[in-house]
């Protein structure tokens, strides 16, 4: 049984490889030309190329393959343009490669697909996969790929061109060693010592670790099932820690002492949007002030996952592997 992984060298794909070799499981990483030495080093078998071409993945899917983890995406704010080639067309690809193979198909989607990146409320909820998804912003690009590459496997799925069946897993922020989007910015705040919040911190961030990910997609390899599920995978083990907590707990695995400054929502609201734009404001204070409405009672319930990983052990591995690679990013 071998498994083939998209984006082997960055923060899901890693973690999957991890996680699939620590079981035994031999695993094919297709990474893009300079990104070989992580995948290697956690013990897959590299073969290099682009998600958004269809020879690296007839290469890549060479001989048996019978299970594939699409974990490859542009993430961010970033061009429209790359967003949709990788997101989009590399999913497209995902999926005939996998019909071709007669593998099951695990594509890591995001919560984003509900109603864009910035939908986090104060107020408690709870949205599960049944939730209808909402208006996405036009210019969220991230958000609309996400969507478009889920729609593009629920037709395969349902048209049965995809035979062994095809999961989405969908993930909240996520953070872990080898992160070089959000769990850097957090080590730089601490680092400075004075660190700025955003209301009462009272609130819990959305954010999940990348080892429970990795977990959850080894469930969805373990127990396929055909046609098309998703699952949110939107928790660490234990209780969630408040923003308050999570950083602290941050700056106490780093060895720092910090100063929480706390500002009114309405100067955090206008300093952001100086700084990056009305809509990239919009999204940050959703983020931070938020409380993460999505659960994940369906996975737990079909697949029988729990998250190993409680979110102090996760933070402490995070800042770990971070000390330890002063440019991660």
């Amino acid at each position: 049984m071998t498994v083939l992984v998209t984006g082997g060298s960055g923060l899901v794909g890693s973690h999957t490889i991890e996680a699939l070799r620590a079981s035994g499981v031999p695993v094919r990483a297709l990474v893009r030309p300079g990104s070989e030495p992580v995948p290697r080093a956690l013990g897959a078998e590299v073969v290099t190329g682009d998600v958004a071409d269809a020879d690296s993945w007839r290469r890549a899917a060479a001989g048996e393959v019978t299970g594939i983890v699409h974990a490859a995406a542009t993430v961010g704010p970033g061009a429209a343009a790359q967003a949709y080639a990788v997101n989009a067309r590399g999913t497209r690809l995902a999926v005939e490669t996998a019909r071709d193979a007669r593998a099951h198909l695990v594509h890591v989607s995001s919560v984003s697909v509900y109603s864009g990146s910035a939908d986090y409320r104060p107020v408690v909820e709870r949205r599960d996969e049944e939730t209808p998804f909402q208006r996405i912003d036009p210019a969220d690009h991230y958000a609309r790929s996400k969507r478009e590459s889920e729609q593009v496997i629920r037709e395969a799925a349902e048209a049965e061109a995809q035979s062994a069946g095809v999961t989405a897993i969908r993930p909240d922020v996520i953070y872990g060693e080898r992160d070089r989007l959000f769990a850097p910015r957090v080590f730089r705040s601490i680092r400075a010592r004075i660190l700025p919040l955003v209301g009462p911190c009272t609130n819990h961030l959305p954010c999940v670790y990348a080892g429970n990910v990795a977990s959850a997609i080894v469930a969805a390899l373990e127990r396929p099932c055909p046609g098309f599920r998703a699952y949110n995978v939107t928790r660490d083990a234990g209780g969630p820690l408040t923003v308050r907590e999570f950083m602290q707990a941050f700056a106490a695995a780093a060895g720092v002492r910090i100063r929480v400054v706390r500002l009114p929502v309405s100067l955090a609201r206008w300093v952001l949007a100086l700084w990056s734009g009305p809509r990239l404001a919009r999204a940050a204070l959703s983020f931070m002030t938020g409380e993460d409405p999505y659960v994940t009672d369906r996975i737990e319930r079909e697949l029988e996952w729990r998250p190993v990983v409680d979110t102090r052990t996760a933070i402490a591995r995070t800042v770990r592997w971070l000390m330890g690679n002063e440019k991660p990013g």
